[in-house]
C-alpha cells in the first residue's frame, strides 16, 4: 500500500497534516479579523486546505472509496476557486457568506484534524462511543459486549496501545486507514469480529454542524439552542446505529448478499443511507430554526446554479 501511495502523493502525510493545520489556522484568524482586511490571509488558507485534501485523494483511491476520492480531487480546484472569489466579491451579502465559510471550515475541520492527529484524543473518542454502545447492548439485553484491547497500526504490525512507545500527542503520518482500533468482545472474552475506529464516533457529522452554527452572527442563545438540538441527536442516533450493526452481526451470522455479510452490507449501504437521510432532515430543521444558515449556503451555491430562488417574471 505504501509503495502505491508514495508516487501519487504530492507530499508525505505528515507534511500534509502541517499544511492543513496552517490552512485551518489561517481561515480561523481571517474569520476573527473579518472586520479588517484579511482577504489575503483567507485566500492563503483556502488554497492550503484544498491542497491538503487533494493530497489524500490517492489514499482513498487505494481503499476503493470512490466518493471520497472524487471529493478530495475536487478540493484543490474548489479551494482555488474560493480564494479567487474572495478577491473578486463585490456584494456585501456574498462577502458575509464567504466570511462565514472561512469560520465554518476552520471550526469544523480544525477540531476534527486535532482529534484525528492527537493519539490520546483519537483513542478517548473511540473509548467514549464504544463503551456507550456496549452499555446500550447490555442494558437492552442484546448481548454482553465489553471493550477489548486497543491496538495501534505501526510499520511493524499491530501493537497494543498500552505498550506502544510512539508519540501519544501527535501523529502526522498514519499506517493504514484506521491507525487506532478497539476490539469488541463478549463478556467471556470471545471475539465478536468488530473493531471500533474513529469513524464510528460520528465525529465528522458533529463537527460539520458545530462549525456551521458556531460562527453564525446570531445571538448566543440561538446558537446554543441549535447546537443542543444537533450534537446530542447525532450522538444518540449514532449509538443506535452502532448497537444495531453489532446486534445484527451477532444475530444473523449466516446472512449474505452479494458476498457481503449483514454487517458489511449494513455498514456500507443501509446505515449510510439512513445516516445521510437523518443528516438531510436535520439540515432542514436547522434551515427553519436558523434562516441565516440557509441564506449563506444558498449564496455559496450560486456559482453552481443550485438552490437559487427563481426570479419573478415581469408582466
Amino acid at each position: 500500500m505504501e509503495s502505491f501511495l508514495g508516487p501519487f502523493m504530492l507530499f508525505s502525510q505528515e507534511v500534509g497534516s502541517l499544511i492543513g493545520a496552517v490552512g485551518m489556522i489561517s481561515l480561523a484568524v481571517s474569520w476573527h479579523r473579518r472586520k479588517s482586511d484579511s482577504v489575503k490571509l483567507a485566500q492563503f488558507g483556502w488554497v492550503l486546505v484544498g491542497l491538503t485534501f487533494f493530497n489524500d485523494a490517492s489514499k482513498y483511491l487505494a481503499h476503493d472509496d470512490a466518493v471520497l476520492t472524487v471529493f478530495c480531487t475536487a478540493a484543490l480546484p474548489m479551494g482555488i476557486g474560493m480564494a479567487m472569489w474572495e478577491g473578486r466579491v463585490e456584494q456585501e451579502s456574498t462577502r458575509s457568506s464567504l466570511i462565514w465559510a472561512r469560520g465554518a471550515i476552520a471550526y469544523a475541520g480544525g477540531p476534527y484534524l486535532l482529534i484525528a492527529h492527537v493519539p490520546w484524543l483519537n483513542v478517548l473518542a473511540i473509548w467514549f462511543v464504544a463503551s456507550q454502545a456496549a452499555l446500550f447492548l447490555r442494558f437492552s439485553g442484546s448481548g454482553e459486549v465489553v471493550l477489548g484491547e486497543t491496538t495501534v497500526n505501526t510499520v511493524n504490525g499491530e501493537v497494543a496501545w498500552s505498550s506502544w512507545d510512539g508519540n501519544r500527542w501527535f501523529m502526522g503520518e498514519f499506517v493504514g486507514e484506521y491507525p487506532f482500533q478497539t476490539e469488541l468482545l463478549l463478556s467471556d472474552g470471545s471475539a465478536i469480529g468488530i473493531n471500533f475506529v474513529l469513524a464510528c464516533t460520528a465525529l465528522q457529522s458533529m463537527v460539520i454542524f458545530i462549525g456551521a452554527i458556531a460562527v453564525l452572527d446570531i445571538d448566543w442563545r440561538r446558537r446554543c439552542q441549535a447546537l443542543l438540538i444537533t450534537v446530542p441527536v447525532i450522538h444518540i442516533l449514532n449509538l443506535f446505529r452502532n448497537a444495531g450493526l453489532i446486534w445484527m452481526h451477532m444475530t444473523y451470522t449466516e446472512w449474505s448478499y452479494l458476498g457481503m455479510s449483514v454487517f458489511e452490507f449494513g455498514h456500507a449501504y443501509a446505515a449510510r443511507v439512513v445516516s445521510l437521510g437523518a443528516m438531510f432532515l436535520m439540515a432542514l430543521v436547522m434551515f427553519d430554526i436558523l434562516p441565516e444558515l440557509h441564506k449563506h449556503i444558498v449564496r455559496l451555491l450560486r456559482p453552481f446554479g443550485l438552490m437559487q430562488p427563481k426570479k419573478k417574471s415581469k408582466t
